[in-house]
């Protein structure tokens, strides 16, 4: 046998030059850091960029890129939209000055936005999430029926105010489930809810409408503070926490990476099931709160509760800005856009023009958004 010491064997499972195929857990530290810094930097720019980087550094560079380098952008939709709802006003003071330039008005367009504009909130993050919910009309009105069953009003106004939030929520996190851990299309599965949460509905309730005989339930409706009612108050806390949550948080800047390019996310260490996941919730979680808000303007829960609401939030949110392919959008600019539709629907209201027109003007401003839109589309990727 010879004395020559071997040689130590190379550790082959750990080879030093070749990186990891598989990328770190998620690391939340990098993340921010690399987001920051590519948003800093101006790694890219516009709201399309996103689309562009795959993996690693590029990846996060078009996160931040999506939410900070698009900010220019941000900033000059809502400008526009702030002048439309100036023209708007105009609009009314001469066409109906007396009714519309008076304070009483005003406080009513904001009553008329609180409910619609929290269901919107929900949307904007599933849209800019890179999702769509056609079921929030329908999880409304489930909410408000369930909430106010005999047996939930008989255990008083927290417990009804409780169940509405919880069915949503729930009903949020079967849509999530299906579209992030089922991989079905969005469309499909939030359509299907909104046919089988309706039918439930109407089921619970016999489709008859279920008074409310909870006097501090129906208070929340007739406060006022200031002049105001209450549900402009709730209405404007569930916006200010929506923008936090999207702006200043982690779980809104993975809303964006996921929404702008889902593989880039998910090789930047983010879980994109779970936080696709936790979008619908979120929107849920809204759809529970505008219930309570709804039944108690309303007094009563029924299966009709919520019609069309859909529309509404989907049309907020892309005349706010917030692209339906994902990766861009405000809460801002989504609750410009509830304000501008309901002071719409507030001018149609005063000269007496009916709903159908009124629907056929929110669908022609829809497609007309949607062809600027695309129009910006193609001259971001020109340039």
């Amino acid at each position: 046998m010879s004395d020559t010491p071997h040689a130590p064997a190379p550790d082959l499972s750990t080879p030093a030059s070749v990186p990891a195929a598989v990328p770190e857990a998620d690391e939340h530290r990098r993340v921010e850091e690399l987001a920051a810094h590519a948003a800093k930097e101006g790694v890219r720019t516009g709201p399309f960029a996103s689309l562009g980087g795959i993996g690693g550094i590029g990846g996060i560079g078009g996160l931040g890129g999506g939410a900070g380098g698009g900010r220019g952008a941000g900033a000059l939709r809502h400008l526009a939209l702030v002048i439309a709802l100036g023209i708007l006003c105009a609009i009314g003071a001469v066409t109906k000055g007396s009714s519309f330039a008076t304070t009483s008005n005003m406080v009513l367009i904001l009553s008329l936005a609180a409910v619609i504009g929290v269901v919107t909130v929900g949307m904007t993050f599933v849209i800019i999430g890179g999702g769509i919910d056609l079921s929030v009309g329908a999880l409304i009105a489930l909410a408000s029926v369930w909430s106010t069953t005999t047996g939930s009003q008989a255990q008083g106004p927290a417990v009804m105010i409780f169940t509405s939030v919880l069915v949503g929520t729930l009903c949020g996190l079967l849509n999530g489930l299906l579209i992030a851990y089922g991989r079905l299309v969005a469309f499909i599965v939030t359509l299907a809810t909104m046919v089988a949460t309706r039918g439930l509905a109407e089921q619970l309730s016999d489709r008859k409408s279920q008074i409310v005989t909870a006097d501090t339930f129906l208070s929340i409706a007739e406060t006022r503070w200031l002049g105001m009612p209450l549900l402009v108050y709730i209405f404007a806390a569930v916006v200010v926490l929506g923008w936090l949550v999207l702006n200043r948080t982690t779980f809104g800047r993975r809303t964006f990476a996921v929404g702008g390019n889902p593989e880039a996310a998910r090789l930047a260490g983010i879980n994109v099931r779970l936080h696709t996941c936790l979008l619908y919730v979120v929107s849920g979680f809204c759809c529970g709160i505008a219930a309570v808000m709804l039944t108690a303007q309303a007094n009563t829960g029924a299966s009709t509760h919520g019609m069309l609401y859909e529309l509404n939030a989907i049309a907020a949110v892309v005349v706010g800005g917030t692209l339906l392919t994902g990766g861009f959008g405000s809460v801002l600019g989504s609750i410009l856009g509830v304000l501008v539709f309901t002071t719409i629907t507030d001018l149609f209201i005063l000269n007496n023009l009916t709903t159908p027109i009124q629907e056929i003007a929110q669908g022609a401003i829809i497609i007309a958004v949607l062809l600027i839109q695309r129009w910006g589309r193609g001259r971001s990727v020109t340039t």
